[in-house]
């Protein structure tokens, strides 16, 4: 499953999802739910193994097994989505072994259809998607239609492994002076939360930061900076700090527009994503990435943004 990636091209502004379903009870009729993961962040898809039971848990956990001598977390995605489900429908299960910020956890869901390749142009932002059974904004990331006119919805897997604990970014404090640059970076995420701690590193370390929520964004940015700046541009824009998954342009087809234009291909960008497999690092390379970050280590982040920065000034 996680080779199926590196088929798709740098710049094509193209992702891959598992598309699978969820079933929900509403009285005497039974709806299909239709959520997509994104391939990269997927290890494989099992049967419905045989679980240990974490007693004190949250209701969605069903509890923890081993796969090959890793023991893994299993999740209800019905129950974390506050979906009633039809009864007897978690006996064809199946569990989709996920993996990005460097954790590996499973997700139970009722049926897994296929692989659809989408454009990122194709997929909305989520933030104008209201409670419905539980089910809220803060749960996906964007969505997308597909036949029939049917709405694919893109899970927020982070949000899962925040609510168990599982994951805290590694924080850390800057020595007084270690770092004492100047100048701009561009910041590119989707997420809120994201930018506020990417942008709070950046500041720490001299940075003045402008952000932007997607590729189309940043590239309207990068044409206002030209024009203020003119070629003198490189000299005030230090950085470029990239997600990877983002609604309308993401960050391989941003990185590719900004590397094939000749008043920004000497500005360095270094990703910062959640996304932990070997295919997307090189992907990053291939389009022009100085670094590649899983998010979000902020010791590490220090270290390479400092290195990229002083190979860009000398």
């Amino acid at each position: 499953m996680k080779g199926q990636g590196d088929i798709l091209k740098v710049g094509s502004n193209e992702m891959e999802l598992v598309d699978f379903r969820i079933f929900k009870r509403e009285g005497d009729e039974v709806y299909e739910g239709i959520y997509g993961i994104n391939v990269a962040k997927v290890r494989e898809i099992i049967r419905f193994p045989k679980l240990t039971e974490l007693p004190g848990t949250p209701p969605f956990i069903e509890g923890i097994f081993d796969l090959r001598g890793v023991v893994i977390p299993v999740v209800n995605l019905a129950k974390w989505m506050g979906v009633d489900a039809p009864d007897g429908v978690e006996k064809e299960s199946r569990v989709i072994i996920t993996e990005f910020n460097n954790i590996l956890i499973g997700c139970v869901v009722h049926e897994a259809k296929r692989i659809r390749r989408i454009n990122w142009k194709d997929i909305e932002p989520a933030s104008f998607v209201s409670g419905d059974g539980g089910m809220d904004s803060s749960k996906i990331t964007g969505v997308t239609r597909i036949e029939d006119d049917a709405v694919l919805l893109i899970l927020d897997l982070e949000s899962v492994v925040q609510e168990l604990g599982l994951y805290q970014p590694a924080s850390g404090k800057l020595e007084d002076g270690k770092y004492n640059f100047s100048g701009y970076v561009l910041l590119l995420d989707d997420s809120s939360t994201a930018r506020r701690i990417i942008k709070e590193a950046l500041e720490q370390m001299g940075f003045d930061v402008i952000e932007a929520t997607d590729g189309e964004n940043g590239m309207k940015i990068l044409e206002d900076m030209y024009a203020k700046y003119g070629e003198n541009i490189s000299s005030k824009l230090r950085l470029i700090a990239s997600d990877i998954e983002m609604p309308l342009m993401d960050g391989f087809h941003f990185a590719a527009n900004v590397k094939a234009d000749p008043r920004f291909k000497m500005i360095p960008i270094v990703f910062n994503s959640s996304i932990s497999d070997y295919f997307s690092e090189l992907r990053g390379k291939e389009a022009g990435g100085e670094a590649y970050l899983v998010k979000f280590d902020s010791n590490l982040f220090y270290d390479e943004v400092a290195r990229v920065v002083r190979a860009h000034i000398q």
